[in-house]
């Protein structure tokens, strides 16, 4: 006689183990405690088998009754239910094995050696927040463009031109890995290479204009800001390095004292890669210290000299201070958009090259690579030239900033 979910529910336990029988072979089974399993039982090569169909309620007996006739339809077609399980659930595991998530962080892994902590966090974080919520649980070898296209079209439509790029290129570079490790046939996401909009150059904003130039130093000059964050805010046009060998500047690293005093960049600080940052043959990059850069940094060492860095951090002064800190007090001072901490890189650089400094002095100042040939064998450092600019450099921002005027300044190489 069939079950019903009347009856079923009814059901008591007993001391022994109970089978209620709905026919075609399945009945329900309810042990001692209480449990209730539906079993299907079956012949296969002349041998009794069972097969677990669920458990009630959470398999109802409409969803069992289903399940017993899939199985019996294998049966006939001469297919054991019982293999097919177990066939299925082993095409699941290696399914959920080489998913895409799964794949892209051991690719990660085997990365990471080879990039700083910050750019490990940033491949793995753009993975996090754009891949892996869509395709992630994907088997690498379902996933086409069709799959992939979605998630370039999203940034593109936020116009996140750049980001889709990079995301695509990260893409391609998990997919090869995946072709590599023979969990794929193809890279898919480079079909996809054209059918992104072209990047937009993005440059930091500056100010090239004297004039608009002795305004910011003005500026600059009357920030009421924390002492530590002013004299910053001071070195960083006279510098001109990139943001990072600001805030991360220790006294060890300075020379104040000798003929040509200067800061030396250790090569952890500069922007390498990071092989190169721990390769002991790599260079620091030596910044030569103008009179006024001197004057800030003496009447800075009596605040923070005891510590290690020139600008400790706000909340922690084991830390260096944050990297927004500069950005913030440009904000402060109406230049948000203006000009970044980035971009008094670029007011020097057009600055110095208009008034007739040897670019390749002004190159290795602002720590670039010679492109080519020329840079592997080009070791020179310009370095008398570069005191010189230096030098020419804070007094020409000093002229700017006392006159308010555009005043002329004489290459002084010879």
């Amino acid at each position: 006689m069939a079950l019903s979910d009347t009856a079923i529910r009814k059901a008591k336990p007993a001391e022994k183990t109970q089978r209620l029988f709905d026919g075609g072979g399945m009945y329900l089974e309810i042990s001692p405690s209480g449990g209730k399993w539906w079993r299907l039982k079956y012949r296969f090569g002349g041998k009794e088998k069972r097969l677990s169909q669920g458990t009630y309620p959470d398999t109802s007996l409409s969803d069992a009754r289903n399940r017993r006739d899939a199985a019996r339809k294998l049966l006939a077609a001469g297919a054991d239910p019982g293999q097919q399980r177990k066939a299925e659930k082993a095409a699941g595991a290696d399914r959920a094995a080489n998913s895409f998530e799964v794949v892209a962080r051991e690719w990660l892994a085997v990365k990471q050696p080879e990039w700083t902590p910050g750019q490990f966090a940033k491949e793995r974080d753009r993975l996090e927040n754009h891949a892996f919520p869509r395709i992630g649980a994907l088997p690498v070898a379902n996933i086409g463009v069709a799959e992939i296209r979605p998630l370039l079209m999203h940034l593109v439509k936020q116009s996140h031109i750049e980001q889709s790029h990079r995301l695509r290129h990260q893409l391609s570079r998990v997919f090869r890995f995946e072709v590599a490790t023979e969990r794929a046939s193809r890279d898919p996401a480079a079909d996809l290479r054209d059918t992104l909009p072209a990047r937009q150059p993005k440059n930091h904003p500056t100010i090239t204009d004297p004039a608009q130039v002795g305004e910011l130093m003005r500026a600059i000059e009357g920030f009421t800001g924390t002492f530590s964050v002013q004299c910053a805010l001071k070195l960083a046009p006279l510098w001109f390095c990139r943001p990072g060998e600001i805030r991360m500047a220790e006294w060890v690293h300075f020379d104040l004292e000798s003929e040509n005093p200067s800061y030396t960049v250790p090569p952890v600080n500069r922007k390498l890669k990071k092989a190169a940052k721990e390769n002991p043959q790599t260079p620091s990059h030596v910044v030569p210290l103008s009179r006024q850069a001197l004057e800030i940094l003496r009447e800075l060492h009596p605040l923070t000299g005891h510590g290690r860095y020139l600008f400790p951090g706000a909340r922690d002064p084991k830390r260096h201070m944050s990297d927004g800190a500069v950005n913030a007090a440009l904000a402060h001072l109406g230049y948000k958009g203006i000009i970044t901490g980035h971009g008094f890189r670029h007011m020097a650089r057009t600055l110095l090259g208009e008034m007739g400094w040897s670019a390749e002095a002004l190159e290795r100042q602002l720590s670039h690579k010679e492109p080519g040939v020329a840079g592997v064998y080009n070791k020179a450092q310009h370095l008398p030239e570069r005191r010189k600019i230096m030098q020419a450099w804070a007094d020409y921002l000093d002229g700017l900033r006392v006159g308010g005027q555009v005043i002329a300044f004489k290459n002084q190489r010879s």
